[in-house]
């Protein structure tokens, strides 16, 4: 069992909570295997991911990282990538990233560095009001990793972006929803709830259409519109096809609340 993850599920929505708010080797392995368990349960139609206590993540553990890099040898190809980062960092990334259901992150504290990189990925974002955020990486004298920089550029741009990287400042989760950086804001002992009931209303949704906009929204800020026009006309056709789709056309002509079941 993991020690520092666990996995409830309920409604259709897997609730997935980091029990600490650093990123160990531990934890960040255990995380890892948890996503991946929940990308391949077709039972699962929506995640909400979360933390614990006053801190949502506040990125590498920091005193394991102290305690790996006395260990290591000064000399070394200075280009070679950093095993740590393609070894768990970017598969940890790319496989919240790619999770097939929407996923609600519930930031219920204070986020930073990698932990940043981590809400970034969800779908959905819900804050606790007053919690701070910061990028983090140039004040321990370090670049950006797990996607800060590509998701900052996409979500608040590239002028801001560049601010917030090199002037890692904390700032507050309420100027994070002026940016858009977090979709709600909500006091503290209210973000499980709220985001719960984010993920178990999308869970009651459209999962193949869920899919498709997902597909469509990750690649349209850099794709031609001609790209996208393409990619959008071929999962409309499987979207098309769908139970969900034909549930919907004919609650609408009835005139009741459709009932979708994920198909």
């Amino acid at each position: 069992m993991p020690e520092t993850v666990t996995r409830e599920d309920s409604a259709g929505v897997a609730t997935i909570t980091m029990l600490r708010p650093g990123l160990s080797t531990t934890m960040r392995r255990e995380l890892l295997e948890v996503v991946r368990a929940v990308e391949a349960d077709e039972s699962v139609r929506a995640v909400l991911f979360t933390g614990t206590g006053r801190a949502f993540c506040v990125g590498q553990d920091l005193h394991e990282s102290r305690a790996r890099r006395a260990g290591e040898e000064p000399e070394g190809d200075p280009d070679a990538p950093l095993p740590v980062l393609v070894e768990e960092y970017n598969p940890l990334v790319l496989a919240l990233s790619g999770l097939r259901v929407p996923l609600v992150v519930g930031m219920n504290g204070a986020c930073a560095g990698a932990g940043l990189g981590l809400a970034l990925t969800g779908d959905l974002r819900v804050a606790a009001a007053g919690a701070k955020i910061t990028t983090a990486f140039a004040g321990v004298a370090l670049s950006s990793d797990s996607g800060v920089a590509s998701r900052l550029v996409h979500c608040v741009g590239g002028a801001r972006a560049a601010e917030l990287l090199l002037l890692p400042e904390p700032f507050l989760a309420e100027t994070a929803l002026q940016w858009g950086l977090v979709h709600r804001v909500v006091p503290p002992e209210q973000v499980h709830a709220e985001a719960w009931a984010l993920a178990a209303r999308l869970a009651a949704g459209p999962t193949v259409a869920y899919r498709a906009i997902k597909t469509v929204l990750a690649t349209a800020a850099t794709d031609s519109l001609e790209e996208t026009l393409a990619l959008e006309a071929r999962l409309q056709t499987g979207a098309g096809r769908a139970a969900d789709h034909r549930e919907a056309v004919e609650a609408f002509l009835a005139k009741r609340p459709p009932v979708f079941t994920g198909r």
